[in-house]
């Protein structure tokens, strides 16, 4: 998807398998910024008792720029695999967020209508605030927080984006039970 300012440019969620050692993140990290490669989102964690984790990065940049990112990420030793899943076809991207507003009266009033509107809990409250969680994608986020701001917004925590292909196509085989899956084989380190 292009972005605004520039039509030449696109947002990317990639995912990248990995070993879970020590070091690969910085190395990530460092690819991108060595290069002044922006990450607009980043977010890690284990996903199989083999020791893998698997990073999503979202970012922007002309698609000569992300093919050198996808490049270079598969150069990464321990990477298994690197997938774009903005290109590869459907996918499910969605990130969690904890805001905080303060306020009263019918500032108070407004923001917990919006927030029933957008479907974010409310998992802690006190005379003058409200914490309210919200999963979504990153635009539905965006467009609380713009109407939360002139409502007494102060605070906000976001987990990042996590994404996944839908369907069955899968990124790695976790578990061996997909064994049409095309990703292409293990990599070992």
């Amino acid at each position: 998807m292009p972005t605004p300012a520039d039509p030449t440019q696109r947002r990317a969620t990639i995912s990248v398998l990995v070993e879970n050692e020590a070091g690969i993140l910085a190395r990530v990290v460092g690819l991108f910024s060595g290069r002044g490669y922006n990450i607009d989102s980043l977010t890690v964690a284990p996903v199989d008792a083999r020791g893998r984790s698997r990073i999503n990065v979202v970012t922007s940049g002309t698609e000569m720029v992300i093919e050198q990112i996808k490049a270079q990420l598969d150069r990464l030793v321990p990477v298994h695999r690197v997938a774009d899943l903005s290109l590869e076809g459907p996918h499910i991207a969605r990130e969690m967020a904890l805001i905080k507003v303060v306020g009263t009266g019918e500032h108070r009033v407004e923001a917990l209508r919006i927030a029933n509107a957008f479907r974010a809990r409310v998992i802690d409250a006190t005379a003058e605030s409200f914490v309210f969680e919200m999963t979504g994608g990153t635009e539905k986020l965006d467009a609380f927080l713009d109407l939360m701001r002139p409502l007494g917004l102060a605070e906000v925590s976001r987990t990042g984006v996590a994404a996944i292909a839908r369907g069955p196509r899968v990124i790695d085989d976790l578990h061996g039970a997909h064994a049409s899956n095309e990703a292409r084989p293990r990599r070992d380190a």
